[in-house]
């Protein structure tokens, strides 16, 4: 090799090297953003796994990192505290500290909506129980501790003039994955959870278990006393055996973001998180609910928006 071939060769090798080094640069080369989920085994962490491997493919600049908390209620001051970059949070919880229910209003933003959570118990199928009154009196788990289904529960017990700590036997837990074995093996007579595809669920019908959710009537009083719960439908074949629809109350979960979350980083989330819409889609059936149209119709009101994602919002023509 003369000393032109080598020249030439040196160029293109620097040229190789530095295109691979923007493609597969080290991790600090990516802006690295924590994902607050929830305990294991609950339907938080499955979600927030799959919404971080389709957008780190989507976005090779970003870097999502999801972190098991201990739910939506701890989600909500580790943001707040500048503790997580975003965070999933469930409907309740979220509502209250963007309206300032019981608190001052929070200043946190909604990066995304992530799908809707109609509420409901899941029992064994040799279960006595034909509606929510039979399940008064008896153990029933009711989530995590710091779930926001334990929030959605009571709003829905409460619409129908019931108490979860006074009129059951309620069980907390300290993982979201403990609670259908405590079904399944007779130690609680119910399971509460919600919306399409959720683990817990899955567990118990897969072992012969069904559904108890309010009926029309119940709807209409828990929607009589607590507005801002949607009516809202599971569709057939969510889970295992569950040939109709099961018809309930509840509302959307969201992907919201810390105070100074920068706009440019929310853009480029809300953007990798619309192109991999189909990719999520068919990672997890409920992320087919995770869309920018959903995000633009599921808020509020348009200020709750984080500014970066209204900005593509604007940008695709969703949002004025």
């Amino acid at each position: 090799m003369n000393v032109l071939d080598y020249a030439i060769w040196a160029t293109v090798v620097a040229f190789a090297t530095c295109a691979a080094a923007q493609e597969f640069g080290p991790d600090v080369q990516k802006t690295r953003i924590s994902l607050g989920t929830a305990t294991p085994g609950g339907g938080f962490p499955l979600y927030g796994g799959a919404v971080a491997e389709v957008v780190n493919r989507t976005d090779a600049s970003l870097l999502l990192e999801p972190r098991n908390t201990k739910g939506s209620t701890e989600n909500i001051p580790l943001l707040e505290a500048e503790n997580l970059d975003i965070a999933l949070v469930a409907g309740e919880p979220a509502y209250e500290a963007l309206m300032g229910v019981g608190r001052p209003r929070t200043p946190l933003k909604i990066l995304a909506a992530m799908y809707s959570t109609p509420g409901m118990f899941a029992v064994r199928g040799d279960s006595p129980a034909g509606s929510i009154r039979d399940l008064a009196g008896k153990p029933v788990a009711f989530g995590a501790r710091g779930s926001g289904l334990v929030i959605l529960s009571r709003y829905v017990l409460d619409g129908l003039g019931l108490d979860q700590d006074r009129d059951f036997q309620a069980v907390y837990l300290d993982r979201a994955g403990d609670g259908p074995a405590m079904v399944l093996d007779g130690r609680a007579a119910a399971l509460w959870g919600g919306g399409s595809g959720w683990p817990g669920f899955t567990a118990v019908a897969q072992a012969g278990g069904r559904f108890l959710a309010p009926d029309a009537d119940d709807i209409e009083r828990i929607r009589a006393k607590h507005a801002f719960l949607k009516a809202m439908t599971v569709p057939a074949g969510s889970y295992p055996g569950q040939n109709a629809e099961i018809h309930s109350v509840g509302s959307w979960s969201f992907i919201l973001a810390r105070p100074s979350l920068e706009e440019d980083i929310a853009y480029r989330l809300a953007r990798a998180l619309n192109r991999a819409e189909q990719a999520l889609a068919k990672k997890l059936p409920q992320a087919r609910e995770t869309t920018a149209a959903n995000t633009w119709a599921a808020a509020p009101s348009p200020d709750l928006i984080h500014p970066g994602t209204l900005r593509y919002l604007r940008e695709i023509g969703l949002a004025k």
